[in-house]
Formats: C-alpha cells, sequence, structure tokens
C-alpha cells in the first residue's frame, strides 16, 4: 500500500492500493464491497522465488537469513553493526544506515518514540498511523538513532499498540511539552553520546511545529476482528476506513504490509 502526497490541507492522507501495475485509489472506495483473493502463490521480494511461506513481510527464509534488510539490526537498530565489518552488504548498509535518521515522538496509541531516514518523513508516520508527530533530533547513522530511542524507552513507550490504534484516534498531546521532559530527563545520555561520535554527529530539533495527520475513516470498529490470508483465502467485506497499514472492512481488519508479497486478486463493487 502506498501513501499519495497529502491534500490540500496538507493533514489528509490518501492512501493507493497496489496489485501488480494497477493502483487503486482507496480513499475514492470507502462505502464499496472489496474482495482480496489469495491465489495461492508467495513470491520472495528478494529473489523472486517462490515460497511456502513469507518471512520479515515477504522473503523467502533464505533471504531472510541472508540479505542486509533483513538482519536483527533492523528491529534493533542500536545493534548496527556495519562499523564491525560485519554488514552482510556493505553496500547496502552505506546507502540505508549510514545516512541522516530522526528520532521522533509520535501519538498513535498513545505518546511512542521512533526512528526512520530522514528520506521517509512523513510516510513513516503515516504507516504508524500516527495522529501527531514532532522531530527531536537528527543524527548521523541509524546506529545512533537507535541508541538513542534505545535511552528514551525508559521514559516512553516504543511500540504502537495495533489494536487501540484502529479504535479511534488517539487524543491529542502536547508534543512539545513531551519532547521537552524527555529532552531534560535524557540530557546525560545525550551528552556521552555526542562526546563519542560528535556534536554535529547529534543534533536535537528544537522546532515547536506539530504535524497533524487524519485518516479516511468512515467508522472505526467496536470490535477487532483481524483477517488472515493464511486462514482464509478470501477477505471480503465493506471498506470503512484506511489506517496506517491496516483495511478497516465492516467484517474485520487486515494488515495489508504483511502480505506484501502474496499474489492476490482485488475486485471492488
Amino acid at each position: 500500500m502506498q501513501v499519495a502526497p497529502l491534500s490540500a490541507d496538507n493533514k489528509t492522507v490518501y492512501y493507493h492500493l497496489c496489485v501488480g501495475v494497477q493502483k487503486i485509489l482507496l480513499n475514492d472506495c470507502l462505502g464499496k464491497t472489496i474482495r482480496i483473493q489469495f491465489e495461492g502463490d508467495i513470491v520472495c521480494q528478494g529473489c523472486d522465488a517462490t515460497t511456502s511461506k513469507s518471512y520479515g513481510q515477504g522473503y523467502c527464509y533464505h533471504c531472510f537469513k541472508t540479505l542486509p534488510q533483513c538482519d536483527l539490526c533492523i528491529v534493533s537498530p542500536e545493534k548496527c553493526h556495519y562499523l564491525d565489518g560485519t554488514c552482510r552488504d556493505s553496500a547496502w548498509g552505506e546507502a540505508f544506515c549510514m545516512t541522516d535518521h530522526i528520532v521522533y515522538l509520535a501519538n498513535s496509541s498513545g505518546l511512542k518514540v521512533g526512528i526512520t531516514r530522514a528520506s521517509q518523513i512523513p510516510t513513516r508516520w503515516i504507516d504508524q498511523g500516527a495522529v501527531q508527530a514532532i522531530p527531536m533530533f537528527r543524527v548521523a547513522t541509524r546506529q545512533q538513532s537507535g541508541l538513542i530511542e534505545d535511552s528514551l524507552k525508559a521514559f516512553v513507550a516504543d511500540k504502537t499498540n495495533w489494536r487501540t490504534l484502529l479504535q479511534g484516534d488517539a487524543p491529542p498531546l502536547d508534543l512539545v511539552t513531551e519532547r521537552n521532559r524527555l529532552l531534560s530527563n535524557t540530557y546525560k545520555i545525550v551528552a556521552k553520546l555526542q562526546a563519542l561520535f560528535g556534536i554535529q554527529a547529534i543534533q536535537p530539533i528544537e522546532t515547536e511545529l506539530v504535524t497533524e495527520l487524519c485518516y479516511p475513516v468512515e467508522r472505526y470498529p467496536t470490535k477487532i476482528i483481524s483477517h488472515n490470508l493464511d486462514k482464509q483465502l478470501l477477505v471480503e467485506g465493506k471498506l470503512e476506513g484506511i489506517k496506517g497499514q491496516y483495511l478497516l472492512l465492516d467484517t474485520g481488519a487486515i494488515n495489508i504490509r504483511k502480505y506484501t508479497a502474496y499474489h492476490v486478486s482485488v475486485s471492488i463493487q
């Protein structure tokens, strides 16, 4: 699922569902019945081989165990081992990890801290279904962002509760105040990291501009039911909303990203 540019108000999110070469503007499909039929094939994003199971959201087992984008440090960036010379693919690591990253605060299912490449803002915030977000730091590498995020976990969550996310928008927060509170709690840790990597490598972002996002949702479910294409070949229901990577149907929710490598047919009426 791709995120289109924000609307003219710079808040409303537009989504495209990509099926092969076709791109469907999902915002225009609210209230319509959508049918997603799993055709039985899963094709690895890494090597194009057919696989019986998807690992790491779209890879065969071999690619999952060998590709750098499937390494443990992707989910635990503070464990990045590029500088140790043991990256699975140093060229990929140079392009993906040794580049500017942003440490941010977001309000998705509540207050959380996160990281992303600087080029992925606001896409990363939208992927998490955040209704508000503000950057905290710009750093030179993925590892540095992970070390800062790890230091903040003692004071703020680093995960989104997907069930809470799909039950409605989180109440608004004063993210500027929350950011300043966290900066005050962690300034000694940040100073140590600046001494280690250099002040220029880790820069606080002092903006007071909070990004606000609105999602195309007509109705949130009162009870969370999760669809699974591994257990049911056909998912069908009236589309009532899109938030983060989820389609909200009147029959349940489905995480579209989870099925990136699946061959499906889609019809909308």
